[in-house]
């Protein structure tokens, strides 16, 4: 189906080669690709680094994630205009492997997920994305929303702990235990910024509104520490090494070189080194890095199609995603993927092709080669501030509200689910259980939906006199294991007194091997009664399932017959 293409197509590059070389590539466009770049990438720095420093990383590592992988996934992926680079939606897995690993554990559990995801573009399973519930995504979005807003806490209000516990619960009594240390000017420079950035859309410029949010708060943390303030700064948290052997204060104004992830620092400050045992103590999280990446990047572009009209390459997104992560931990870069807010600004100011998000790697490339200094001002309570409208934006809290009022209870026993597992356990359970959970539940409805009808007194049936004792049964629904057992059985009772009777499964789109076993057991049941059956009117499948099982009819048992008035007529 042409409409489907897009689901089981691959060839990397696909949205450069369709966006650029396949259309022409106007001057026109260069230069509206050039203003959306330039808007995106100033949007991006502030965000990359916050998202770092929240990924327990320091904060230039999220800006080489955002140049490299930004620059690379645009260059290879199948969405025309995607933004690439770190998102919040990885937090809650990067945070606890950079506290256990170091930073040189997280870049190979990065490079391990890259290669993951290029496998699966490689499997064409990109078409899968379908089969994600809605109620599963705005779980476990919800759930690491709550995760990132707890973690903002302590720079947001100032407060003195040295290292955050891996548990929620833990995480909560460790901020309560700490509210002691609450820091008023910390506090003060938050709530400016949150204020501004809740403020500012009403003037209704075209400036995103965490930008003169950043740069008030950052004036105020700076006027309140020439009096002596204390309030943390990157600057004062986040220092580096010259070449020289000296230590400079914030982050560093070069791109890092090629190294090997197992050659970075690990936990202790050493390099991290690699064996097979390291790589299997990591794989489950590059396996749950790969999953959220190819989830977050295909819903990303699910979205963009639907502003734009136009449609993506899922598996070559997907590609190019793995792409990405493969290369930019060998140059610093963190886990990146595709960023819906920062993608949707990218089309909404005015992208024709990924060449927009090229420029936007680029603009972040200056940007940290010619800001470092200034960036080093950035005040970590602002940085905090931005993480909690970003985690607010990130949780579509409308749209679940909406979710638990107007959906079915199965689809709010989902949300929740995914919602509390998330937050207190895990993402990968969480996603995991609630696919399951949703998978069960559709299959309970739809055994349901399946029933058995007597129609042995419709207007339909007088034209042709039944012998005596026989009934017609309709089947309607598919007949698969969840529902078949049952169905079969109240035929088995319902047919228990009959001579003979007739199965029109003109309804029956589906049979499975549990319904072609409970079919089997109903015609044994038959033998043993002395009754028959006549099955009529298979549709196309449960013919073909009878057929690759070589079902037979059995004499003076069972019989098959192509139409209802065929088998009313077989009947004696």
């Amino acid at each position: 189906m042409p409409h489907r293409a897009h689901l089981f197509s691959l060839r990397i590059g696909h949205a450069f080669r369709e966006a650029c070389l396949e259309e022409r590539y106007t001057r026109a466009r260069l230069f509206r690709d050039l203003m959306a770049g330039v808007t995106v990438g100033i949007i991006a720095i502030p965000l990359a680094m916050a998202l770092a420093i929240a990924s327990g990383v320091a904060p230039q590592y999220g800006l080489y994630t955002a140049i490299i992988a930004g620059f690379v996934i645009a260059l290879t992926g199948g969405s025309r205009f995607s933004i690439s680079g770190p998102t919040a939606a990885f937090v809650v897995i990067l945070y606890p492997i950079a506290q256990e690993y170091g930073l040189g554990g997280l870049l190979l559990a990065t490079l391990m997920s890259g290669l993951l995801l290029m496998l699966m573009a490689l499997m064409r399973l990109g078409r899968f994305i379908e089969y994600i519930p809605e109620s599963v995504t705005l779980g476990f979005t919800g759930g690491i929303a709550v995760v990132i807003a707890t973690l903002q806490v302590k720079d947001l209000l100032g407060l003195s702990i040295a290292d955050m516990p891996e548990h929620y619960w833990d995480k909560l009594a460790s901020l309560w235990g700490a509210l002691g240390s609450f820091h008023g000017p910390s506090a003060a420079v938050a709530g400016c910024t949150l204020a501004v950035m809740l403020l500012w859309p009403r003037l209704r410029t075209p400036v995103p509104p965490h930008l003169p949010a950043v740069v008030l708060g950052t004036v105020l943390a700076w006027w309140l520490n020439l009096g002596g303030a204390g309030i943390d700064t990157i600057g004062s948290r986040f220092s580096y090494l010259l070449p020289d052997g000296t230590t400079g204060a914030g982050i560093p104004p070069f791109l890092p070189g090629f190294e090997w992830p197992w050659l970075q620092p690990g936990a202790d400050g050493a390099p991290l080194g690699i064996s097979w045992s390291m790589v299997t103590e990591l794989l489950p999280a590059a396996f749950a890095i790969a999953m959220l990446g190819a989830i977050e990047s295909l819903l990303c572009a699910v979205v963009l199609d639907g502003m734009t009209g136009r449609r993506h390459s899922a598996n070559s997104e997907l590609m190019g995603q793995g792409i990405g992560n493969v290369l930019a931990p060998l140059f610093g870069g963190i886990t990146a993927t595709a960023a819906i807010a920062r993608s949707a600004a990218n089309y909404r100011a005015g992208a024709e092709s990924p060449v927009a998000a090229m420029i936007h790697a680029g603009v972040v490339l200056l940007g940290l080669v010619a800001l470092a200094p200034l960036l080093a001002w950035l005040p970590m309570a602002a940085m905090a501030a931005l993480l909690i409208m970003v985690a607010w934006n990130m949780s579509e809290a409308p749209k679940a509200v909406h979710l638990l009022k107007t959906a079915p209870r199965g689809d709010m026993l989902v949300f929740l689910t995914c919602f509390s597992l998330t937050v207190i356990l895990d993402m990968v359970i969480a996603i995991t259980t609630g696919i399951l959970l949703a998978a069960v539940l559709f299959m309970r409805d739809m055994a349901r939906m399946t029933r058995v009808t007597d129609i042995t007194d419709s207007t339909r049936l007088q034209q042709q006199a039944l012998p005596d004792g026989w009934r017609v049964f309709k089947i309607n629904g598919p007949l698969f294991f969840a529902a078949a057992d049952r169905v079969f059985g109240e035929l088995a009772e319902l047919s228990a007194r009959a001579p003979g009777f007739i199965l029109y499964m003109d309804g029956v789109t589906v049979l499975d091997a549990g319904g072609l076993a409970a079919l089997n057991k109903l015609v044994e049941t038959c033998r043993r009664n002395g009754s028959r059956v006549i099955i009529a009117d298979l549709q196309f499948q449960p013919l073909k399932t009878l057929a690759r099982a070589g079902v037979q009819p059995v004499p003076g048992v069972s019989r098959f017959a192509a139409s209802l008035d065929e088998a009313l007529s077989l009947a004696d």
